[in-house]
């Protein structure tokens, strides 16, 4: 039996909302994060100049977005996205509990799944990032034995049908139960990069050697879930080596790395060293880890996040990301950028500029996407919101946002609300 398809509001579809996009000329009065007010002037989807508020002239009052000292930050980017799994989690009722019981509640529900099904799930995760500010996706699509186009199918599609919206960058996960021909058959549909969880095979080096020699074969870059555990074997370093000389117009990045964590500083460092020498990325995702990890510690439960502060320090290109929402791997999740931050900061100890430069820029540099952000001949990808501080806008997260792709405005957020005062109060007797 087949899902029933979502039934979520498309952006754009509700009563008052303006007609989008429009492609803008001049950013008036917006904040920076270091608290400059300035105008920015746009040009062909980059921008072009940055003055002090109030300098740059109006030449296209219909191309000009007043926005009265709210704050313009360069827009997130979702490193780690499962737009094939998003909001399933109600449809699958799955049991509360770590990484193996999470997989195998996956597993047999995919059996049900419709091409259909997936796309109307898929779209409805992006529309909620993308007015949550996120411009750019890397997601993962699983490749299931039996049925191993399935998903891509979907997701491929998706990305040609919101190509002017969003930039979207779909990886092919493979289990060890996938052949080659499996995955294959996905990436000749157009899928970006192979993916996988060598971690979680049973001989983990070998599979990790599969996977890369693939990409090779293939030319294509890698995006591994690696070393996704407490304890275990140790996969990152002898990735690192493997990549090590492969060509590096391509992207090669490790997502959670949960096991770094765990390593004594020694054993930490030589790790950390080998992924410096590679230029390998480090994703880290922690509202899933901090979910799935540590269940069968109920004292002193592990936070389940990758060594953070060694990989800054070190100078290893870090991003983060939300990885799953609201499905059998993670039943919550805001698809929000903010989020992932205020993470960082409670649970993996970063400052507020740390947090947010590797959901933004940092996760920009290990999807290979060119500078974004309010720079001067950087990609308009922004976002403005209410915010006084950058240290504010991870603490409340404002709902008021506008979203800038390709310097067009995409998406617009805006939200009211009336508290009683206690004049009112008065007034009515109450008090």
């Amino acid at each position: 039996m087949n899902e029933p398809l979502y039934t979520g509001v498309p952006l754009g579809s509700g009563p008052g909302v303006s007609v989008l996009p429009k492609t803008l000329d001049l950013l008036r009065r917006a904040r920076l994060a270091d608290g400059e007010e300035v105008d920015v002037r746009l040009h062909d989807g980059v921008v072009a100049e940055i003055s002090p508020a109030g300098e740059l002239a109006v030449t296209d009052p219909a191309a000009t977005l007043e926005l009265e000292g709210w704050m313009v930050l360069t827009a997130p980017a979702e490193p780690h996205a499962h737009l094939d799994k998003a909001l399933s989690y109600e449809l699958i009722q799955p049991p509360l509990g770590d990484l193996d019981s999470a997989v195998a509640a996956w597993r047999e529900y995919a059996e049900t799944m419709s091409v259909e099904s997936v796309t109307e799930r898929a779209r409805a995760q992006v529309f909620t990032m993308l007015a949550n500010g996120i411009t750019a996706i890397r997601t993962h699509v699983d490749v299931h034995p039996g049925f191993p186009t399935r998903c891509a199918e979907a997701l491929v599609a998706l990305r040609t049908e919101l190509e002017d919206l969003v930039d979207i960058e779909i990886v092919a996960l493979a289990s060890q139960f996938a052949s080659d021909e499996d995955i294959g058959l996905a990436l000749d549909l157009g899928v970006d990069m192979v993916g996988g969880a060598p971690h979680m095979a049973q001989d983990p080096h070998s599979e990790l050697e599969r996977l890369v020699e693939l990409a090779g074969r293939r030319g294509l870059g890698l995006d591994l879930h690696t070393d996704e555990s407490l304890d275990g074997t140790l996969t990152l370093g002898h990735y690192a080596q493997l990549v090590r000389d492969l060509p590096r117009e391509l992207q090669y990045s490790a997502s959670h790395c949960v096991r770094l964590g765990t390593l004594p500083a020694d054993e930490l460092a030589q790790i950390v060293t080998e992924v410096l020498a590679s230029d390998l990325g480090i994703i880290s995702l922690p509202i899933t880890n901090l979910y799935l990890q540590g269940w069968e510690h109920p004292v002193l439960t592990p936070r389940g996040l990758t060594a953070l502060r060694a990989l800054i320090e070190a100078g290893v290109r870090v991003a983060a990301g939300a990885d799953n929402v609201r499905d059998p791997f993670n039943p919550v999740g805001r698809s929000c950028a903010f989020e992932t931050a205020s993470l960082l900061v409670t649970a993996g100890h970063l400052s507020p500029d740390e947090a947010w430069h590797l959901v933004s820029d940092g996760a920009r540099d290990v999807m290979g996407l060119p500078p974004a952000g309010p720079r001067v001949g950087h990609r308009a990808e922004l976002l403005a919101v209410r915010a006084g501080s950058l240290t504010e806008a991870i603490a409340i997260a404002p709902a008021d946002r506008l979203v800038i792709h390709r310097g067009r405005l995409i998406a617009r957020t805006e939200l009211r609300s009336s508290i009683a005062t206690p004049d009112l109060f008065a007034l009515t007797g109450v008090l």
